[in-house]
């Protein structure tokens, strides 16, 4: 089983799990023209690092609890893996779409 990256993610990408991945797994890409992030299935060890980063808590600790966003991290992995990092933003900006809000200061 892997961590996964669901939809709260999509169109608001902090990319502040990046930096605490000790494997590299976590990669951004573009999803039905938003912007996103995935873990993928393949490289990620479990460890947990990642799910209090993310301000928004769109990270799951398992494929069980996003099964949909499941099979889309591991559709776009291969894609994703070979973009460029992107940078983080700040853990206090605010979330671009209406709905989301900061859960993990």
């Amino acid at each position: 089983m892997s961590y996964v990256i669901g939809e709260a993610c999509l169109g608001e990408r902090y990319a502040t799990c990046v930096a605490v991945c000790p494997v590299d797994c976590i990669h951004p890409g573009d999803y039905k023209g938003e912007e996103f992030m995935i873990i993928d299935p393949d490289v990620c060890i479990d460890c947990g690092l990642c799910l209090p980063e993310c301000p928004i808590g769109a990270i799951f600790e398992t494929e069980d609890e996003a099964p949909d966003w499941a099979e889309i991290n591991a559709e776009l992995s291969e894609e994703f893996s070979e973009n460029d990092p992107v940078e983080e933003r700040p853990r206090n900006d605010p979330p671009r779409k209406e709905g989301h809000e900061i859960v993990n200061p």
